[in-house]
C-alpha cells in the first residue's frame, strides 16, 4: 500500500522534491541567514564534521552551532577534496 503523498507526488510531478529540483535557492542559503543557523549543530552534521577533521588532522570541535558546523565543513571539503 502506498501513501498518499507518494500518491499526489506521482499523479501531480510539479511537486518534486526541493532539494532535487533546479531551484536552488533554498540549498544555497547563506548559513549565516538560517533560521535555526544558532541551534547545536545536527548529528549527520557532527559525524561527517569528525571524518572531515580527522582526515584533515584537524581538531574536532563538538560545540559548534548548525551554522557553524556547515562553514567548518565547506572549509574542510576544500581542505580534503572531499565532497566536491
Amino acid at each position: 500500500m502506498t501513501s498518499k503523498h507518494t500518491d499526489d507526488r506521482r499523479t501531480h510531478p510539479e511537486h518534486e522534491n526541493p532539494k532535487t529540483g533546479e531551484d536552488h535557492s533554498n540549498r544555497d542559503k547563506n548559513p549565516d541567514d538560517w533560521t535555526t543557523g544558532d541551534e547545536p549543530m545536527t548529528g549527520a552534521q557532527a559525524s561527517y564534521l569528525k571524518t572531515l577533521s580527522e582526515e584533515a588532522g584537524l581538531p574536532f570541535d563538538d560545540g559548534l552551532s548548525k551554522a557553524e558546523a556547515s562553514k567548518r565543513i565547506d572549509a574542510l571539503q576544500d581542505k580534503t577534496g572531499r565532497g566536491k
